[in-house]
């Protein structure tokens, strides 16, 4: 095997790594932008596939299957974002010999589109939120089912994800202007314009579990994490296991995973994601079906390597273990995004001046930044993810506290003072908040209020 890594970043870094520990050789891909980053220091060679626009380089799928032919790679693996679910990528590195290192196009197909994602799910028997059967043809068909459902509803592009196409509609006055707002941003963000209804849960939990299959029939649950502190739809803090997390609704969880993953034919790492009540009812959101930005927290708790895992079944070969991974301890990542929290999280660019996160027992650092590293405007804020682990979730947020405090980070705003207002608010620390946390506490929060 040797291992093309289509990606930038920390994530890059962290694929690259588990490469070199597994003697794969490694090739990096980097644009204009990133020609003196990390990964390209770390990885055996390195190809300029462009500029740094993403689409002149790190979405160019011929330039990046390019590099993979000349410099001999015999498998490619995605990261995530970019070209990590795209099954036309996927289908192209097949047409030329090359092991995409993830699910089958098919099944990246089917999952990509949130009303055949729902319609699989039904058939796996996942339970699933009221809303419309499929897609909504025009704004008639989107009132029908805001009536069946009931309000408030939420209407979601069929297309894509990452809240880009969503709208939450209180009432039937408000559903013509958001379905034409929605519809004209799932047409920006994904090229298609189909919505679908669905019934908004108030005061719900996001929870996902950690999936992990071969295609040969074994699975393995790794574990399921919390990610309901969000802003506009975006995770910022996950951790696992799932707090206060009944074990009725956790191993239900864990064995409607497993029937789902055997029933899609699914390979490789994936998340499914559901809403939580207060009931402690969950319903399927949707499957990520690559690997997550939020793995760290599975692996510190599972002691899994998931990288490990998805090049192991690229190559054929079967899992390490199957079943339910036994968690140990509990851990907690926060990301560390050139994002200014007071600016309604406006992302920033710039140059690091300070780039320092303290280690010490316990803690892993993903990154690829160093004092003098340029942010550039190009792509995700993402400049770091900070894990902390501990026997239990007391110790991993006392953890957390005096890591986020040890931490210097200088140059452009961060999300760094956020998280270090919400490791001494009540509600976190007890593990028992929703995916209204941010909005509920705006003005509580002094990062997010303007206060000192």
């Amino acid at each position: 095997m040797k291992l093309l890594v289509a990606n930038r970043g920390e994530i890059a870094v962290r694929v690259i790594r588990t490469a070199r520990e597994m003697e794969i050789p490694t090739v990096a891909v980097y644009s204009v932008a990133d020609a003196h980053t990390p990964a390209v220091e770390l990885a055996d060679e390195a190809v300029c596939i462009g500029a740094a626009p993403p689409g002149e380089s790190y979405l160019r799928m011929a330039n990046v299957i390019g590099a993979a032919e000349v410099t001999g790679c015999t498998h490619v693996h995605p990261g995530y974002g970019f070209l990590s679910e795209n099954p036309v990528f996927a289908r192209a590195c097949a047409e030329n010999g090359i092991t995409f290192v993830g699910p089958a196009p098919e099944v990246m197909e089917r999952m990509g589109d949130k009303v055949q994602a729902k319609q699989a799910a039904r058939e796996a028997g996942l339970p699933v939120l009221e809303g419309s059967d499929g897609a909504v043809s025009d704004l008639k068909e989107a009132v029908a089912a805001a009536d069946r459902a009931g309000y408030p509803v939420l209407l979601k592009a069929a297309a894509g994800g990452g809240g880009r196409g969503m709208r939450r509609v209180e009432n039937a006055a408000e559903l013509p202007k958001a379905f034409d707002t929605a519809q004209a941003e799932a047409v920006a963000a994904f090229g298609d314009g189909s919505l679908y209804v669905e019934k908004m849960l108030e005061g719900a939990r996001h929870v996902e579990v950690q999936v992990v299959a071969d295609g040969l029939g074994g699975v393995l649950i790794a574990g399921d994490r919390e990610c309901s502190i969000q802003r506009r739809h975006q995770k910022l803090v996950e951790e696992g296991p799932a707090p206060n997390l009944p074990k009725a609704t956790r191993d239900a969880m864990h064995d409607a995973c497993t029937r789902a993953a055997r029933a899609w034919n699914y390979r490789s790492a994936g998340t499914m994601e559901f809403l939580v009540d207060a009931n402690a009812d969950f319903y399927f959101l949707e499957l990520n079906a690559r690997l997550q930005v939020e793995h760290p927290v599975t692996e510190l708790v599972s002691g899994l390597d998931l990288v490990a895992e998805q090049l192991r079944v690229a190559s054929g070969g079967v899992l390490s273990r199957t079943g339910v991974a036994e968690a140990n301890g509990h851990a907690v990542e926060v990301r560390v995004n050139a994002e200014d929290p007071s600016a309604d999280f406006r992302p920033s660019a710039g140059r690091l001046k300070e780039f320092s996160l303290s280690g010490g027992p316990g803690v892993r650092v993903d990154t690829f930044c160093a004092p003098g590293t340029s942010v550039p405007p190009n792509y995700d804020s993402l400049l770091a993810k900070l894990i902390v682990w501990a026997q239990d979730r007391p110790r991993a947020v006392a953890r957390l506290r005096r890591v986020l405090d040890e931490a210097l980070v200088t140059g452009v705003p961060t999300t760094l003072p956020l998280f270090r207002d919400i490791v001494r608010e009540p509600t976190f620390i007890e593990g028992r908040y929703t995916t209204a946390y941010l909005a509920d506490r705006a003005a509580l929060l002094p990062t997010l209020s303007g206060g000192a």
